[in-house]
């Protein structure tokens, strides 16, 4: 046996053990468990770009409405 698979073996069942425990003290399948963690990490990744894009698109349609109103009332 090498010494990747001594690393390995003494590492997988701490270190990759959460979601499976997780899933037996919560009774819920740790595939669900995996999948959560999973979306929670793109989501985390990705909300500030998200709430950007969503915040500069309503800034440019506040604007585009104070401008259209002003046009109408001159």
């Amino acid at each position: 046996m090498n010494w990747v698979s001594k690393i390995r073996q003494s590492l997988e069942p701490q270190a990759f053990g959460v979601c499976t425990m997780l899933g037996e003290k919560l009774r819920i399948s740790k595939n669900h468990i995996r999948l959560f963690f999973i979306y929670a990490a793109f989501v985390a990744n990705w909300s500030p770009i998200i709430i950007y894009l969503i915040l500069a698109f309503w800034v440019n349609l506040k604007n585009f409405v104070n401008s259209t109103k002003s046009k109408v009332f001159e």
